[in-house]
């Protein structure tokens, strides 16, 4: 048997039957859920009016169920259970304490603030499952714009069509160099110095957004930087300048990374600001809890700077 769909029957009418037949009659019922016996025994008078068929016998000392009645039961205390288990789901998704998120990123994770936020984020809400996607800044954009990406950390302060953007933090900019080439005894460096340099760039990831950064500043000094473009993971790049192939620019965080043969050294005056963005239409209630901890994060940065 399977408890009826009719509109006509509500939840109040199966808790009502559930509990009556757990006490064995109307007035105990009523008192434990703080409800007339008049409504309780309405309510399964009703109830067994729909479904065409008589739950409980009803007799001077309480009420015992029929065979349908035992049946019926089984299925009702199903069916309650799994609203109540319903209702804790939706009540803990809407607190994000469970869900998914879907992020996209410029870079690796491996440290800097989105590894401080991420780490942060996990232990307060580790129900939720986050998956990472590294692409370029306009496709994030209109992933967003589709729903299937959450938010995005994104290089700079460029507004994307029909997303809110969240200016946070900024990060002095790198180059990694050979340990022994010619610049590497050079505290600082300015773009002059590096005039005559071939810059790695992949072709994945922000590898477009990094080489229209290098672009712009070298045609500042009327000049075209010469730019090897490379199908290769990030790490392996660093790879690639130890064996004297060309020279990258990294974030300050970035230069965690520890290779015998490479060393960083800063650009002097040179800071790249980051951005989240995200579609202020996106309900997903893990999306709010995570751009809530991003300011509080990005501004507890800048305070201590």
């Amino acid at each position: 048997m399977v408890v009826p769909l009719s509109p006509s029957i509500e939840l109040r009418h199966l808790r009502y039957f559930a509990v009556a037949a757990e006490h064995g009659s109307f007035r105990k019922a009523g008192a434990a859920l703080d409800v007339k016996e008049s409504s309780i025994s309405r309510s399964i008078r009703d109830l067994e009016d729909e479904i065409g068929v008589s739950l409980f016998i009803r007799h001077s000392g309480g009420v015992n169920l029929t065979l349908a009645g035992q049946r019926y039961l089984s299925r009702t205390r199903q069916a309650l259970e799994q609203i109540r288990e319903a209702g804790e789901e939706a009540a803990a998704f809407g607190r994000a304490e469970e869900g998914l998120l879907r992020i996209g990123l410029f870079s690796r994770l491996a440290s800097g603030f989105l590894a401080g936020l991420f780490d942060s984020y996990d232990q307060r809400y580790s129900g939720v499952h986050i998956d990472f996607v590294e692409a370029p800044a306009e496709s994030h954009a209109a992933a967003i714009r589709r729903f299937d990406l959450d938010a995005a950390f994104v290089l700079g302060r460029q507004s994307w069509a029909d997303c809110d953007a969240i200016p946070l933090w900024s990060e002095p900019l790198f180059f990694a160099l050979p340990r022994l080439h010619r610049l590497a005894h050079i505290a600082a460096l300015s773009w002059r110095d590096l005039i005559d340099e071939t810059f790695l760039v992949r072709t994945q990831g922000s590898g477009n957004e990094v080489r229209g950064f290098l672009e712009r500043k070298f045609r500042e000094l009327d000049i075209s930087p010469r730019i090897s473009t490379q199908q290769l993971a990030r790490y392996s790049l660093f790879g690639l300048v130890a064996s004297g192939r060309g020279i990258l620019p990294v974030l300050e965080s970035e230069t965690s990374i520890n290779l015998p043969e490479v060393v960083y050294r800063p650009l002097i005056g040179e800071v790249i600001p980051f951005s989240v963005i995200y579609s202020p239409k996106n309900d997903n209630p893990a999306v709010r809890t995570l751009l809530s901890l991003t300011r509080k994060m990005a501004h507890e940065r800048a305070a201590t700077r």
